[in-house]
C-alpha cells in the first residue's frame, strides 16, 4: 500500500489517498489509538469521491473509526468494460421508455460485485497491517457487495446496508447465509427500489441480530440522524 497524499481536514480527520497495485482508495482516520475499521462502498460502484460517500466517511471517522473506500474495477476513474458501458446505455434507454430493467441491472451489477469482492479483500489485508487499525472490521453501504463480502471474508463482524440499489439474484439467494449483526436502511418511497423486494430481502437474512430502519422519502431523502444511528450500531458490535 502506497500513500500518495495526506490532508488534515477541518473536523480533525486525516484523509489519505492510497494506491494498492491498480486499486485507488482513500483512508480517513482520527487520533493515534488503533480504531475499528469500516469498509464503506457506495451503491452499485459509484466513485469513492461521491460527495455523499465522503461526507458519511468523514462523520464516521470523527466518531472514532478508521474508514476506507476504494474504486473497484469498472468504478470511479477506472476503465469500464465494453459490456458494462453497453449495459448502462441500455439501462438509460429502458428507464426512459418505462420498460422492465431487472435483466439489464443484472447484466451490469452482477459483474461489478464479482470483480469488487477480491479487490476489497486485498485492500482489507493491507489495511489490517496498519498500526492505526485495531483489527475489528465492519462494512457499510452497497447491499449487493456487502452480502458477497460478508460471506467471502469472516473478518467482517457487522454490516450496515443501504437498500437503495439493485441486488443481483446470486446475492439474494445468499442472504440466508449472512449471519453477522446487520442493519438495513430503507427509504420507503425509493423510486428505483421496489419496497416489497427490500422487505423480502430483510426477512431472508439469516442474522439473529438484524434491524430494519425504514424512513419516509425517496432515494436521496435519508434523514441525517441515520448517520448517527449507524455509528451507534457499529459501536455495539465493534467497540
Amino acid at each position: 500500500m502506497h500513500f500518495t497524499s495526506e490532508k488534515l481536514l477541518d473536523d480533525g480527520v486525516v484523509e489519505r489517498e492510497f494506491t494498492l497495485g491498480e486499486i485507488p482508495g482513500t483512508l480517513w482516520t482520527t487520533g493515534s489509538s488503533p480504531a475499528p475499521l469500516i469498509l464503506m462502498a457506495h451503491n452499485n460502484g459509484l466513485p469513492r469521491r461521491e460527495p455523499r460517500l465522503v461526507a458519511r466517511a468523514r462523520l464516521t471517522a470523527a466518531y472514532g473509526y478508521a474508514v476506507a473506500t476504494i474504486d473497484a474495477p469498472g468504478c470511479g476513474d477506472r476503465p469500464r468494460s465494453a459490456a458494462a458501458e453497453q449495459a448502462r446505455a441500455e439501462l438509460r434507454r429502458a428507464m426512459q421508455a418505462g420498460e422492465p430493467v431487472d435483466e439489464t441491472f443484472e447484466s451490469l451489477v452482477a459483474p461489478l460485485v464479482a470483480g469488487a469482492v477480491p479487490e476489497w479483500r486485498t485492500t482489507l489485508d493491507a489495511l489490517l497491517a496498519l498500526p492505526e487499525v485495531s483489527g475489528r472490521v465492519g462494512y457499510s453501504g452497497w447491499t449487493a457487495l456487502g452480502i458477497a463480502l460478508a460471506l467471502a471474508d469472516p473478518r467482517i463482524e457487522a454490516v450496515g446496508l443501504f437498500a437503495g440499489g439493485y441486488v443481483p439474484r446470486a446475492q439474494r439467494a445468499q442472504a440466508p447465509d449472512v449471519t453477522v449483526p446487520l442493519l438495513l436502511l430503507l427509504q420507503w418511497d425509493d423510486e428505483g427500489n421496489p419496497r416489497r423486494r427490500a422487505l423480502d430481502l430483510f426477512d431472508a437474512f439469516g442474522s439473529e441480530q438484524k434491524t430494519l430502519h425504514a424512513n419516509l422519502g425517496g432515494h436521496l431523502g435519508t434523514p441525517s440522524f441515520e448517520r448517527e444511528d449507524g455509528d451507534r450500531f457499529f459501536a455495539r458490535h465493534l467497540k
